[in-house]
């Protein structure tokens, strides 16, 4: 009596742990992680920045932009990064860490309030409570329903902080 598998046994098994590896990489989604990873960073940049820009008012008692209201994509945003920077409230090399990260972020202000905001790539921060502000910065009526599929390019909404 020989002891063993069989090749058809062997090819089973092999089968089966193939159809869980699958089914382990569809539920994990590499694509959707990487894409959390990115806006994970980037929601930590804009965190900082607005902090940075609210102990800048507390320390000069006027904004980085002054009294002028601004809606300024990146191009303009390191202009008052660098005056941050001055004050000691952000590090100095601040502008190399965030890298391309300044380019997702939006920032508006008046002469007394700020609002810094990006627009999520991932379906988990696209679905997030703070993800809730049109393009124009106003808050949703009612929240998510208003902004889209979470799921798709059409996705119109913006996580910020106020």
């Amino acid at each position: 009596m020989k002891k063993g598998f069989t090749l058809i046994e062997l090819l089973i098994v092999i089968a089966l742990l193939g159809a869980l590896a699958v089914g382990l990489l569809a539920a994990l989604d590499p694509f959707e992680q990487i894409k959390k990873g990115t806006d994970t960073g980037v929601r930590n940049t804009v965190s900082e920045l607005h902090g940075a820009i609210i102990r800048y008012y507390a320390i000069k008692n006027k904004m980085p932009w002054g009294t002028t209201p601004i809606n300024d994509v990146a191009s303009g945003i390191t202009l008052y990064i660098s005056d941050i920077i001055s004050t000691g409230e952000l590090k100095s090399d601040f502008i190399q860490l965030a890298g391309d990260q300044l380019s997702k972020i939006t920032l508006v202000g008046t002469s007394e309030s700020i609002t810094v905001c990006f627009k999520p790539d991932s379906r988990a921060f696209r679905t997030d409570p703070n993800t809730k502000y049109l393009s124009n910065f106003s808050e949703t009526t009612n929240n998510i329903a208003n902004c889209g599929d979470p799921g798709t390019v059409d996705f119109h909404c913006y996580w910020c902080v106020k």
